[in-house]
């Protein structure tokens, strides 16, 4: 983005800065033999289990905002490495449940630590992690992620094009 640029839209911005945490944490994790999308699976089942929850493929979905079929590709990927079980719902044969194994406890442990540690170092312009600027950026972004989304526009009926 040059001085010459118009500013950009706060869509651009969340956009660029996504990407540039996924990015981060991507090479963050990848020495634990995780990707970004494997370790928000693997962080979110060990706060659930430490909560005493054994999730489905669906609620875990549903708590990580991805989609269901990409959860279940990522457990079965996760299951493949021995971080995550996979078992049948003894109430719902449809619905599966997700649980670390030993060693994915272990894994997920060491990759919240050092996304801990990264996340200090992203937030550091705010403050770092405990600043009030970085609870109110907090806070912002909850309440946006909140909004719940209209439904699509029928096409060519778009009033407003533009970036992210």
């Amino acid at each position: 983005m040059s001085k010459d640029s118009p500013a950009p839209t706060p869509g651009f911005l969340v956009w660029r800065l996504a990407n540039k945490w996924r990015v981060a944490v991507d090479r963050a994790v990848a020495p634990l033999g995780l990707t970004h999308a494997q370790y928000s699976v693997v962080a979110s089942l060990y706060g659930m289990q430490h909560a005493g929850e054994r999730p489905s493929q669906r609620q875990l979905a549903d708590h990580t905002g991805l989609e269901a079929l990409y959860v279940s590709k990522l457990a079965r990927a996760l299951e493949a490495a021995a971080l995550v079980e996979r078992t049948r719902n003894p109430r719902d044969p449809r619905a599966v449940q997700l649980a670390l194994t030993v060693q994915g406890r272990r894994v997920a442990r060491d990759a919240i630590e050092v996304v801990h540690e990264l996340l200090g170092q992203l937030l550091e312009p705010l403050g770092g992690l405990d600043a009030e600027r970085t609870h109110a950026f907090t806070d912002d972004l909850t309440a946006l992620l909140g909004v719940p989304l209209a439904p699509p526009a029928p096409h060519g009926d778009h009033t407003r094009r533009g970036s992210p």
